[in-house]
This record gives C-alpha cells, sequence and structure tokens, in this order.
C-alpha cells in the first residue's frame, strides 16, 4: 500500500530539497552536549492535518503519517509530489483535565511556501488543511 509514496520519497531524498519550516529558536535543553529539546515559535501557516485514535500511541503516529505520505507523494488535487517539509510535526491530546494523555494524536505537515496561498486538495477526506496561528513547538 505504501510501495508508491516510499518510491516516490526515495526518488525525490535529496537533503537540499527538504525545507526546514521557518522557526525562531525560543530555548534550548542540552545534558552533557547532548540536545535534549528545543522550544521553537513557528509563524501563521497552513498545515495538512490528520488526527488519529488508535489503540496505541505510536500506531495513531504511523497510520497518519502514511495517509500524510500518500497525500504528500501525489494523492492530491495537483497530482503531483509536494515536497518534504521537516519537521512533521505530532500533537499529543490530553484529556479535559490535562492530567492524562488521550490516544487521540495530530500529525501535521507544513505545506512548502510555494503552496500555502492555494494548498493542493487532499484525496483523503480525513486530512484537512488548517491554517494555524503562530505556534509554540517542543522539538527533539
Amino acid at each position: 500500500d505504501m510501495a508508491e509514496p516510499i518510491q516516490q520519497l526515495t526518488r525525490n531524498n535529496n537533503p537540499q530539497e527538504r525545507q526546514s519550516i521557518p522557526f525562531t529558536l525560543i530555548q534550548r535543553k542540552e545534558k552533557l552536549g547532548d540536545l535534549l529539546y528545543e522550544k521553537r515559535q513557528y509563524g501563521k501557516a497552513k498545515w495538512a492535518c490528520i488526527k488519529m485514535k488508535e489503540k496505541q500511541y505510536e500506531q495513531s503516529i504511523c497510520l497518519g503519517f502514511m495517509k500524510l505520505m500518500r497525500y504528500i507523494c501525489e494523492q492530491n488535487s495537483s497530482g503531483l509530489y509536494l515536497g518534504i517539509t521537516v519537521p512533521i510535526v505530532t500533537i499529543v491530546h490530553t484529556n479535559e483535565a490535562h492530567s492524562a494523555m488521550t490516544q487521540a494524536v495530530t500529525v501535521a505537515y507544513y505545506l512548502p511556501e510555494v503552496l500555502q496561498d492555494e494548498p493542493p486538495h487532499p484525496f483523503d477526506s480525513d486530512i484537512i488543511i488548517e491554517e494555524w496561528p503562530a505556534t509554540i513547538v517542543y522539538s527533539r
């Protein structure tokens, strides 16, 4: 099921073709010279998002990522490979009291700059295009 998206990604796997999402570094946490995480602020932008709720957190992330890869690799209204932006963001959801994680996660792909004004529509109805306000993200 993922053979074509993986082949497309492999054909287009030049690191110089990956677009890093512009951000402002707010904080960097290291321990003994190793990076633990960065706190970043991303500007307002459009993202392709999918919310998944599998039995295991890891399953939700993997399935969400695979669905986004299909969108990136031609299963969109343009019929074209959209290009990779890094990082792919995973949002962990909590219960109403914010005391525990839920099974739901959102996996999100930043649309490249050239697609921000008119993003291609996904064929998968589970994927939605959202405009996010400036956002704080923890990255590791």
